[in-house]
């Protein structure tokens, strides 16, 4: 019986999740980014243009960060760009300033951002691919995507 046991283990597939990934959707419109064939795009926007559902599989507005708190950032980022700051140095120190790592990962911890966590958890567990999708371009523009994908591998 013991035998038996350790043989179907050995026969048993290890366990493989699926590769998190993380991109902008100009980069997914304009074939900035090579992906694995089926790669789930899954938007994590608060507040999407029409136009970003037709780039993504589905979104998770509870993934983007809390509407209040994002109204705060837009208005300061644009507080730094009227005081002659460019646009992406505007938003990476309305970014220090207001915390946004930390606020970004209060809210993840939330009841409103665990369930989503939990429901991308389950396919990657599964081996499918994920590719989380917002607006930034992290070359040049720090993102809450990079923190989202950071905290989902943490779960893996």
């Amino acid at each position: 019986m013991m035998v038996r046991l350790l043989l179907s283990l050995a026969c048993q597939r290890p366990f493989v999740p699926g590769e998190l990934f993380d991109t902008y959707v100009a980069a997914l419109q304009h074939d900035l980014v090579d992906l694995p064939q089926g790669t789930r795009h899954v938007g994590v926007v608060r507040s999407p243009t029409p136009w970003f559902h037709g780039a993504v599989d589905e979104n998770r507005p509870a993934l983007g960060p809390p509407s209040d708190f994002l109204e705060e950032f837009q208005s300061r980022e644009e507080s730094f760009k009227l005081d002659g700051m460019c646009e992406e140095g505007a938003h990476n120190a309305a970014w220090e300033e207001l915390d946004f790592e930390e606020t970004y990962r209060d809210h993840l911890t939330s009841d409103e951002g665990q369930a989503p966590m939990d429901d991308l958890v389950s396919p990657l567990q599964a081996g499918e691919d994920v590719a989380l999708v917002c607006y930034e371009n992290t070359d040049q523009k720090r993102c809450h995507r990079t923190i989202l994908r950071e905290e989902l591998e943490r779960r893996l």
